[in-house]
């Protein structure tokens, strides 16, 4: 009788984990082709001959208007019935905007400067370029928190330090290589490092809720995009851009604005049916394809140290991830000394 039991048990359990399963396919599917798409709906943007404008972060600019504009509008419906509810809030709140605007400074020199270095470096390239935030996560984390890294940990940094000079050398020799793109890829990786510190001092303020700050960050980010417009000498390029009544030229606009606010959707969704850790491999592998299809796409020769240098990086990136995922199991099963514990 137990037996029986135990078998229907078991064929119930098959189909919910059949489901589950199915679902983070999907979802890490989508994750894959949503983040690939924006990259090289990014380049054509930035760099393509059809779009032809000189003015990237007039272009990151208006991406940012339309994330907001996305963001307004499910924050007045309350989101989309059924697949994910949308937290109430405003980024006009003189409180909110105080504490939150330090953080939208560097969120807004992120991705412009994430965007520049898309802008002078080729696709393959890309992910290589900007491969220092992990080694900046370790000094900055040490330097403003007074956190330390594990052995380990550091030697992974050293590896992806080496993958990353060896990707610069190799890019030089085969005539490939941009130093602005390069340098802007640093500060992108340094800015990144430093609003994912202090993204976690922020989130307080906006109830933890991850979907407020992206809808206060695209707000604050519309308004602190025009000095750096101005201070990038973009103004000229736009008066004497002749495509502004191209609907084509718009639907390509558009289109980089909602991948923009996809992708964020979708890094979201990916960490919540996985993991922090899953999520961080799934990159490292989508980073890897992005990489063989760029260079199939615009059908770019690469050589054997090159590569290599995208295996370093790559796997050190994941060995870092791996282990720290391991010392934060470890460190949650160490019991808390009674004169540390809270009264709670």
């Amino acid at each position: 009788m137990c037996e029986v039991k135990e078998e229907l048990k078991m064929k119930e359990h098959r189909p919910d984990l059949c489901s589950r399963y199915i679902k983070i396919f999907i979802v890490v599917s989508c994750y894959w082709i949503v983040s690939i798409a924006t990259v090289f709906v990014n380049k054509t943007l930035l760099s393509s001959q059809s779009v032809a404008l000189e003015a990237p972060l007039f272009i990151t600019w208006f991406q940012c208007v339309v994330s907001f504009t996305i963001c307004y509008s499910l924050s007045k419906s309350g989101g989309i019935p059924k697949v994910f509810t949308f937290p109430s809030g405003t980024p006009w709140n003189i409180e909110v905007v105080r504490k939150v605007v330090p953080l939208s400074v560097m969120f807004t020199l992120m991705i412009a400067t994430n965007n520049l270095c898309l802008k002078y470096v080729g696709v393959p390239f890309y992910y290589v370029g900007r491969s220092l935030t992990t080694v900046f996560n370790v000094v900055f984390s040490y330097i403003l928190l007074g956190q330390t890294t594990s052995y380990r940990c550091i030697l992974c940094c050293g590896f992806i330090i080496f993958g990353f000079y060896l990707g610069v050398d190799q890019e030089s020799l085969l005539g490939s290589f941009s130093l602005i793109g390069t340098i802007y890829g640093v500060i992108g990786s340094l800015m990144l490092s430093l609003y994912s510190i202090f993204t976690k001092k922020v989130l307080p303020s906006v109830n933890q809720e991850v979907w407020l700050l992206s809808y206060y960050n695209n707000a604050y980010s519309i308004f602190l995009f025009p000095p750096l417009i101005m201070l990038n000498g973009e103004l000229s390029a736009l008066r004497n851009y002749n495509n502004f009544d191209s609907t084509y030229f718009w639907f390509q606009m558009v289109i980089g604005g909602i991948c923009g606010f996809a992708i964020g959707y979708f890094t979201s969704l990916q960490i919540k049916v996985t993991s922090p850790l899953t999520h961080n491999i799934s990159g490292t592998a989508k980073a890897c394809t992005q990489t063989v299809i760029a260079t199939q796409w615009y059908n770019e020769s690469k050589n054997t140290l090159w590569w290599t240098s995208n295996v370093i990086v790559l796997a050190s990136s994941a060995l870092y991830a791996r282990f720290k995922q391991v010392e934060m199991e470890e460190n949650s099963r160490k019991p808390i000394p009674e004169e540390k514990q809270s009264l709670v």
